[in-house]
């Protein structure tokens, strides 16, 4: 007789699995303070998610950006490519201004990452966008928030302003002078120094990108540390700050989102205001100057509107430095002659030739 043997079936253990998380911070300037909250922040949300055993640790994304719009923020943008690849299901944010200060944008994000299944965490605000009331809390809450950063902005700007009508500069980085606590210029004398050196050597007769190149040859650095150029050279001479006058508000923030830096062609008032501190370079001398920048612009502006005539020009290529070949009036004719070997000297272009020219 057969035996029935009861076979014994053992539960199979069912593992969770565990929820991609990352984390994103974001600080609104460069100072080391606020560097630092960055670092901390990043120390706290690493900790924060490996510490949680239903969270797999996928990473902090963290910015330093001028504003909270999306756009200009590379590891914002890097979290969102991971979410629309499918690699992350949660993300950990301090609270609905670090992750974004525009209601358009943080209600757009929050969308488009509800429709990949991806829940967003405000710590702050406790409130997670995947609950059913979390995209109307997020609206009445982001609406607050703009409203918030437009007032801090109007604040700073009114303080701003009011620091011009009083002849004070409210922030400085120049070569030759430093603003003190009561936003006044003040002279660093080292600094001063190459300023007048600037502004004689193209009186004498240099041009800007000769001058540039002797600064350059000499071993002597840009107030940040770069070379000179001709554009910075030509940024020094014609900055009315160095005669002890000050024009300001020269540029405005197109708004409190975009904080994008405009030239002001008469949408502001300016302010200008002489003897507002102490000068490095006369007042004559600084006229001179300009006559003589208004002078070579002319005579340039003339002979580049002539170029467009000349047949060969942009055609010949010098084979040292790979620059253009440029026409040229000496004292012996016109020639056509290597623009590296023209504007620098035959330093920076030891084998470049001219030509006479081809008629």
């Amino acid at each position: 007789m057969a035996r029935i043997v009861e076979q014994v079936r053992f539960p199979v253990p069912k593992f969770k699995k565990q929820i991609n998380t990352a984390a994103y911070a974001r600080v609104s300037s460069g100072k080391d303070a606020m560097l630092h909250s960055l670092s901390a922040q990043v120390s706290y949300y690493s900790e924060l998610i490996q510490k949680n055993p239903e969270w797999r640790f996928c990473g902090v994304y963290a910015d330093e950006a001028m504003t909270g719009t999306k756009d200009n923020r590379e590891n914002f943008q890097k979290m969102l490519t991971e979410c629309r690849a499918g690699n992350l299901n949660l993300i950990i944010t301090k609270s609905i201004s670090r992750f974004a200060r525009n209601t358009v944008t943080l209600l757009e994000t929050v969308r488009e990452l509800k429709d990949l299944g991806v829940d967003v965490y405000f710590e702050e605000q406790n409130i997670h966008s995947l609950s059913s009331d979390g995209e109307l809390m997020l609206s009445i809450l982001a609406s607050y928030a703009q409203e918030e950063s437009l007032s801090a902005s109007e604040n700073q700007k009114w303080r701003i302003r009011r620091d011009f009508e009083q002849g004070k500069v409210s922030s400085l980085q120049m070569l030759g002078y430093k603003r003190n606590h009561d936003g006044v210029l003040e002279i660093i004398p080292d600094e001063a120094e190459i300023v007048r050196l600037i502004f004689n050597s193209y009186l004498s007769g240099m041009g800007k990108l000769a001058v540039a190149n002797m600064l350059n040859e000499q071993g002597i650095p840009t107030k940040f540390g770069n070379e000179w150029t001709a554009d910075s050279i030509r940024r020094i001479l014609t900055n009315e700050k160095y005669c002890g006058e000050l024009m300001l508000q020269k540029f405005y923030r197109e708004n409190y989102l975009t904080k994008r830096k405009m030239v002001n062609k008469g949408e502001l008032n300016k302010f200008f205001i002489t003897e507002s501190h102490e000068p490095i370079i006369e007042k004559s001398v600084f006229i001179a100057v300009q006559n003589l920048l208004k002078k070579h612009q002319k005579q340039f502006s003339s002979e580049k509107n002539n170029t467009a005539a000349y047949p060969f020009t942009g055609k010949i290529q010098c084979g040292c430095c790979g620059k253009n070949y440029r026409r040229k009036t000496t004292a012996t004719g016109i020639v056509w002659i290597c623009a590296t070997y023209n504007t620098k000297g035959k330093k920076y272009c030891p084998t470049a030739k001219q030509f006479p020219k081809i008629r």
